[in-house]
């Protein structure tokens, strides 16, 4: 399949698909933005696009628990995958491992602990610090993930699966400040969860032979701290919905997830 013959797009995945905090909203329950990267990929195909990525969601609540969020309950994603898809694009895992969640609880705990007021608060944020994932832990997201493809192929026999992978926020050039307010060590520890994220995407790609769109690789020049990251900080505001997007892709980190997706869908397949 070539990007002209798409006609069908499926997306499925977490907030890192969603993309909170990107205007316009298409459905705020979900955190899902109309410029998210599916919603961008399907405009530059000139194809449908079914958008069933929601704020939280892990590889369980894609595959078959429902997901509660915002007073609203979503049946696992892939009850609403259309047997017609012929493109399905897939981004979950981080909340397997705690990743951008343990990321906006310690940023908010290095904000808070840099006033005297709020420094209790923020040492109450900070306890366990970093998650440390285990190998068993990178394990069953990697088979969470696996499981995803294996049921997307069992749904829509016609469809192309493409593993995207989150971009790289945490990256060498990333350092303390208002927008990281992390420690060099806590700021380590992010890069090697990352590293672990990705090696879940690469395992749930060899034992599927799934496509991988490897973005962190792709993203490491425009982590936080460089001359134009594709990703968010901690904003100023700590209230209202820019805290839910914070070190989520910004609009531009969409847009380079989109192209990368069209120039591997332009590449002969060996």
């Amino acid at each position: 399949m070539t990007a002209g013959r798409v006609r069908h797009i499926a997306a499925l995945g977490s907030s890192y698909a969603a993309g909170p905090g990107i205007e316009p909203v298409a459905d705020r329950r979900a955190h899902r933005s109309a410029r998210n990267y599916p919603h961008l990929l399907a405009e530059r195909l000139g194809a449908t696009l079914t958008d069933l990525t929601a704020g939280g969601a892990t590889t369980e609540t894609i595959t078959s628990t429902p997901q509660r969020l915002m007073f609203r309950t979503f049946p696992p994603q892939l009850d609403g995958l259309p047997a017609d898809a012929d493109l399905v694009t897939v981004t979950a895992g981080g909340n397997d491992l705690q990743y951008i969640g343990s990321m906006i609880r310690l940023g908010l705990a290095g904000r808070l602990a840099s006033r005297r007021l709020t420094r209790p608060l923020g040492t109450m944020l900070s306890r366990g610090g970093v998650p440390r994932a285990s190998e068993e832990d990178v394990e069953r997201a990697a088979s969470g993930l696996a499981g995803i493809v294996d049921e997307v192929r069992g749904r829509a026999t016609g469809a192309r699966v493409i593993l995207v992978d989150y971009l790289t926020v945490v990256g060498t050039r990333t350092a303390h400040g208002r927008a990281t307010p992390f420690d060099e060590p806590t700021l380590e520890e992010f890069r090697r969860l990352g590293a672990q994220l990705a090696d879940v995407f690469t395992r749930a790609a060899a034992r599927t032979g799934a496509e991988l769109v490897a973005m962190g690789p792709r993203s490491r020049d425009h982590a936080l701290g460089s001359p134009q990251p594709w990703v968010t900080g901690l904003p100023e505001r700590l209230s209202g919905s820019g805290l839910g997007g914070a070190f989520h892709p910004n609009a531009a980190g969409m847009r380079a997830v989109a192209d990368a997706i069209v120039d591997h869908l332009r590449t002969p397949m060996s």
